[in-house]
């Protein structure tokens, strides 16, 4: 069907939502909810700016998609997000019943789509939801690593300002 937009196309839009995360130092998470071939709702982690654990970009766009369709149910929904879901995302979106997710990363550490569990299609929920993983995943995957570098810089050079002023600290303290 001409006009119909690809997988590829949404996924950018989940990255321009995790670059927005990264620009405010936060993990840079992005997702964007499509319904009927159109995005109904677009977010990224906010979880340093709220002090809210819970505000994951799949957590905040599912929020905004279930406002916008009046609905508590996301049946012919999908969410595309840069990187796979944890277990408090994918479960809620196991109780919104969406109907597929698109990720472009795995998360190793805490992926809840196949990397640690799968909560998504686990056959004891009520729900089930259909998985799609890979979608631009070096792009994605780069964001990831070029956020953590960053944070792993910046504690080093917090680590020896620390460490000068401690030594700086004890010259002044030492009687002469």
């Amino acid at each position: 069907m001409i006009g119909l937009k690809n997988d590829s196309f949404f996924m950018k839009e989940a990255i321009r939502q995790a670059e927005k995360a990264f620009s405010l130092n936060e993990v840079p998470v992005g997702a964007v909810v499509v319904h009927r071939n159109k995005i109904i709702a677009r977010a990224h982690n906010q979880v340093e700016l709220l002090r809210d654990p819970t505000a994951h970009a799949e957590m905040l766009v599912l929020t905004q998609a279930c406002n916008f369709l009046n609905s508590k149910w996301l049946l012919d929904c999908v969410i595309y997000v840069t990187i796979e879901c944890c277990s408090m995302c994918a479960g809620a979106l196991v109780l919104s019943r969406l109907k597929k997710i698109i990720y472009g990363a795995d998360d190793p550490k805490a992926g809840a789509c196949g990397s640690i569990i799968n909560i998504a299609k686990n056959k004891k929920l009520n729900h089930r939801i259909e998985i799609k993983k890979g979608v631009l995943e070096q792009e994605c995957s780069l964001l990831m690593e070029e956020f953590f570098l960053k944070k792993r810089k910046e504690v080093k050079k917090f680590s020896r300002k620390k460490k000068r002023m401690l030594i700086d600290k004890t010259k002044i303290s030492r009687p002469s």
